[in-house]
């Protein structure tokens, strides 16, 4: 038996289901034709019945060009919980030398380390030592004989 929060959330699904199909102004014949199924089974789709197929769903949200908020439901990166358990579960002589080290690899062993990676235009990213913002600025400013920066 489903649970209320269950029964509301998938209610909750069906009905942005249907806003999403209206607001690109999807008939229902057009849109049961684009996930391959009929309008009964879209009527029960909309309305949050348990019991429509997973692919059903999944081909909806491609249909309306939103297959990526499936894709990261459950992205292991962003699973704060799942994070804290892996960290938990590491031997305290791991978790003990990483402790007093730089913030960066404890936020790696938390689980929080950075997931990318900002590039600032104007300045290497690449080895050598920072040069500092009066280089990196003098050198996005130099040009060569054409002015064109090359």
């Amino acid at each position: 038996m489903s649970s209320i929060q269950v029964n509301s959330t998938l209610r909750q699904l069906g009905e942005d289901i249907r806003t999403a199909r209206k607001k690109r102004r999807l008939s229902v014949a057009d849109f049961c034709k684009r996930i391959d199924v009929s309008d009964k089974t879209l009527k029960k789709l909309e309305s949050g019945d348990g019991g429509v197929r997973l692919e059903t769903f999944a081909m909806a949200l491609l249909a309306l060009g939103e297959l990526d908020r499936l894709e990261n439901i459950l992205d292991p990166a962003q699973d704060q919980l799942g994070l804290s358990l892996d960290h938990m579960r590491l031997p305290e002589r791991i978790k003990n030398k990483y402790k007093n080290s730089g913030s960066h690899l404890r936020k790696i062993v938390a689980g929080r380390a950075a997931t990318s990676i900002k590039i600032t235009p104007g300045r290497s990213n690449s080895g050598g030592a920072h040069r500092g913002p009066k280089a990196a600025s003098r050198a996005s400013s130099e040009t060569d004989d054409e002015g064109t920066g090359f």
